[in-house]
């Protein structure tokens, strides 16, 4: 039986070692190959929505990936989410967005459901896809959305310290009203870790391991 291949789209070259570590993990058979491209997210950020033009490019690299050996292709950016589920129809390999494994977790996991974000242009497709995967599981839930304002700016800014300040205190205000809580963004799990254990009153559920966990099932 030939080795499988997992392709990477990322939209940040910070994310290709986080998913590196993950994958030699989780996937230590698997062959992976990455392919970067920030403009995807800048032009999102820049137009405050997720464009034809960017979904168009999002479609094309998902067929190069396939085109270059891929079985199954992982997106690591829930900003073009919607873009990525289109892939999906469109290409002949399986095609994942990275938080729908994670929601769909924290559908199983409470009904009081929080989601957490930097940015708005990631806020409105993960709160998005956690009420259609809701619905497609049956389920009834109450969805919580909270956007961390100017935490992203700062984080760009080089100033990591007030990004991860901003995202802990959402986090810790948060996890008194909702049974689990989602990150819709993968840079911010490492604030977690940097939780004291007694503000972690609920499941935090962030979307690389989670993926990767899940695409291990798949290829297995």
């Amino acid at each position: 039986m030939s080795q499988k291949t997992l392709g990477l789209i990322h939209t940040s070259a910070t994310l290709v070692p986080v998913f590196a570590d993950l994958c030699s993990k989780y996937l230590p058979h698997i062959k992976t190959f990455n392919i970067v491209d920030d403009s995807l997210i800048k032009n999102t950020i820049a137009c405050g929505e997720l464009t034809p033009s960017t979904s168009k490019r999002v479609v094309n690299y998902a067929a190069s990936a396939q085109e270059a050996g891929a079985d199954l292709i992982l997106f690591t950016c829930s900003s073009i989410g919607p873009a990525v589920e289109t892939a999906a129809t469109l290409t002949g390999v399986p095609v994942l967005r990275v938080d729908q494994p994670m929601a769909d977790k924290a559908i199983q996991t409470g009904k009081r459901i929080g989601v957490v974000a930097t940015l708005s242009t990631t806020l409105q497709p993960t709160s998005d896809l956690v009420k259609r995967r809701a619905i497609a599981a049956n389920k009834e839930i109450e969805l919580k959305p909270v956007l961390c304002e100017g935490a992203f700016e700062a984080l760009m800014s080089g100033d990591a310290a007030t990004h991860d300040t901003k995202v802990a205190e959402a986090l810790k205000q948060l996890s008194k009203e909702v049974d689990v809580i989602l990150l819709a963004q993968a840079s911010m799990a490492r604030v977690v870790g940097n939780l004291d254990e007694a503000d972690k009153l609920v499941p935090i559920l962030a979307s690389p391991t989670i993926a990767i966990e899940h695409i291990a099932g798949l290829l297995k």
